[in-house]
């Protein structure tokens, strides 16, 4: 990603090539020159003692952030269906 592209308060995917094994998703809560400040939000059992060592929170170059894919659409879609089948069990 490029420093335009992230934005205070988004969710982002990242990987750390010191720190932790595997991919994680992170809040941003701060940006540097050429880094981010992630507030870690999503993370692979793996790394448990890493991310409590590092107090769920990690910079970690603007290189190694991507977009975070989300499934909120499909969760609004799911809740609506379920108010229609109320809906409808009420008439």
């Amino acid at each position: 990603m490029k420093k335009a592209d992230v934005k205070v308060g988004a969710i982002v995917g990242a990987k750390s090539e010191e720190e932790l094994k595997k991919p994680f998703q992170g809040k941003v809560e701060k940006i540097y020159e050429n880094s981010a400040l992630l507030a870690i939000t999503s993370y692979d059992p793996v790394d448990t003692t890493a991310i409590s060592d590092l107090n769920n929170k990690i910079v970690v170059n603007f290189k190694n952030l991507k977009t975070a894919s989300t499934n909120e659409v499909k969760i609004e879609k799911i809740a609506k269906k379920n108010d229609d089948k109320k809906e409808a069990d009420k008439k």
